[in-house]
């Protein structure tokens, strides 16, 4: 029976390279994304390049539930086995915990924490023997952020229940890594944002490409965490040890008059 590579927010920028680069290592693909257009697209891609890789895909808003438990429903009544689930879908949002409307509140929660484990939870019910599960995470996750709470904590929320999981399926033979990237060049905005960052944002930010090579790599060794870059690297350690107070000073000073609203 053949064995899948689920990727969510496969049609975004680094969904993309995860799905690229897994099908050029002869991986079977299960795609989810919002626009059913832009998955069949993706797909008509990808078979284009990689003809001997089977590529499934099912459209999933994944702030909604119901959507949620049907795509769950397809691919276990469908008989799919999954060796590999890769949560990449994420939003974005950066501003001042008081300029988010309500919605907006949830939706970012929705689609960085609610959607990332229950997809897991639900998926882990069609595993095959060995299971790989890498999950995005964010070097802004590191440290609380003032200006961009929302979206620091959900990232470390992320790490923190991922890191949990790690051990509570090793036993099982599931290998769990997350993946804690800086900042990446993968849409005009985010390559003008890293622009902005100066010296700091040219030195943690790599190419999706590096990001996706190293945790795969990390995944299949089954590492806890992966941090891509020496300079990140660095910066994860420094944030740890330094005094919270002053890491935070800094980075309120430095976000204060910044917003993005990607969605």
């Amino acid at each position: 029976m053949d064995k899948f590579t689920f990727i969510s927010g496969a049609t975004g920028g680094l969904g993309r390279v995860y799905a690229f680069c897994c099908a050029e290592k002869g991986y079977n693909l299960f795609l989810t994304g919002r626009s059913e257009e832009r998955l069949s697209a993706l797909k008509k891609e990808l078979n284009a390049k990689f003809p001997a890789v089977r590529i499934e895909y099912y459209p999933c808003e994944l702030t909604d539930d119901v959507s949620r438990r049907k795509l769950l429903g397809y691919a276990e009544e469908s008989g799919f086995k999954f060796d590999r689930i890769i949560n990449v879908a994420g939003a974005d949002i950066q501003k001042a915990f008081t300029a988010y409307t309500p919605e907006k509140v949830l939706f970012q929660i929705r689609v960085n924490c609610e959607a990332a484990l229950t997809l897991t939870h639900g998926l882990l019910k069609c595993r095959a023997d060995k299971l790989e599960i890498l999950t995005v995470s964010s070097m802004s996750g590191v440290s609380p952020m003032p200006y961009f709470a929302i979206y620091s904590a959900t990232k470390a929320f992320l790490t923190n229940f991922f890191t949990a999981l790690h051990y509570e399926l090793k036993k099982d033979g599931v290998k769990i890594t997350t993946v804690l990237p800086g900042g990446m060049p993968t849409r005009p905005d985010l390559i003008e944002e890293i622009k902005k960052q100066g010296l700091g944002g040219k030195l943690s930010s790599k190419p999706p490409e590096f990001v996706v090579k190293k945790s795969l790599k990390a995944v299949s060794k089954n590492k806890i965490i992966c941090v891509p870059g020496a300079f990140n690297k660095f910066l994860y350690f420094l944030m740890k040890l330094a005094p919270k107070r002053i890491v935070l000073r800094y980075i309120a000073r430095r976000w204060k008059n910044y917003s993005k609203d990607a969605f």
